[in-house]
């Protein structure tokens, strides 16, 4: 049985993996990893595009159109299509995963832990600053994993797109804040590749040089997309809106109403 790890890094931009994610890039001049850039609907904002790569759907089509839009997900979304299938669901994110697909609005003293749930997400662990640190909810992602197991895990760190915002999307403080998660999934990733999950590492939206996101320009749009313990075709296309069609067909699970992803897939031992 195929267990999935979704690792989406927040705010990183295509240009800042390749030149900061030195672990990841180790593992592509290896053979060992596969990348690809990858073009974010739009707006270009994390709530939206949380949405969009949980549920296949592009923000225009689901309704969550802005940071400001705070409701519960509608329609279909990969971790409801993983409990319909008999797994187990987690997820070490930010609130705003919990208010889309748990309770909405979220409640700090009710919601951060959540253990055996029974709506879309068996198990999880939340934060709302966005400083809280990457070291801390990786090791989050630890606990849910060495405790429940699940089939699949959302991994959602925040500090990327913390220090983007403060710095710009063109600076040291960004590109450092990038950096240490880079090594931060050196010292994971070996572990959870090792228990057999198949891994994504990828990003709902970049950043702009002024330290901000939501329109069409490549620094806001491009995102980076890495495969571990599979291979896509090298010319085959993947819209973001297809990533949680992908998820399901790794793990053989009916996607449903989700766009599939129906290009060639290489499952690795």
């Amino acid at each position: 049985m195929t267990k999935v790890i979704l690792i989406v890094l927040d705010g990183l931009r295509y240009d800042a993996a390749r030149s900061c994610l030195g672990y990841m890039e180790g593992l592509v001049q290896a053979g060992m990893a596969e990348v690809r850039r990858l073009t974010c609907e739009l707006p270009a904002m994390s709530r939206p595009l949380y949405e969009t790569l949980l549920t296949g759907r592009r923000p225009v089509e689901h309704g969550i159109v802005s940071n400001g839009v705070v409701r519960r997900s509608e329609g279909d979304n990969l971790f409801a299509r993983c409990r319909a299938s008999g797994k187990v669901t987690a997820a070490a994110a930010y609130h705003w995963v919990s208010e889309l697909y748990v309770s909405c609005p979220f409640d700090r003293h009710r919601d951060r832990i959540l253990v055996n749930g029974g709506g879309d997400i068996t198990h999880g662990v939340f934060y709302w600053d966005d400083h809280y640190p990457d070291s801390h909810l990786f090791a989050d992602a630890d606990w849910l994993i060495s405790s429940h197991s699940p089939d699949f895990l959302l991994l959602h760190p925040m500090n990327v797109d913390d220090a983007g915002h403060r710095h710009g999307g063109d600076s040291v403080g960004y590109r450092n804040a990038a950096r240490v998660q880079g090594d931060l999934l050196a010292r994971h990733l070996p572990g959870w590749l090792a228990l057999g999950y198949k891994v994504i590492v990828t990003a709902d939206h970049g950043m702009g040089y002024d330290g901000n996101h939501a329109g069409p320009t490549p620094e806001e749009t491009h995102v980076p997309f890495y495969a571990l313990g599979f291979r896509l075709g090298e010319d085959a296309a993947l819209p973001q809106t297809e990533i949680a069609g992908l998820i399901c067909r790794l793990m053989d699970v009916d996607a449903g109403h989700m766009p599939g992803y129906q290009g060639p897939l290489e499952i690795l031992a």
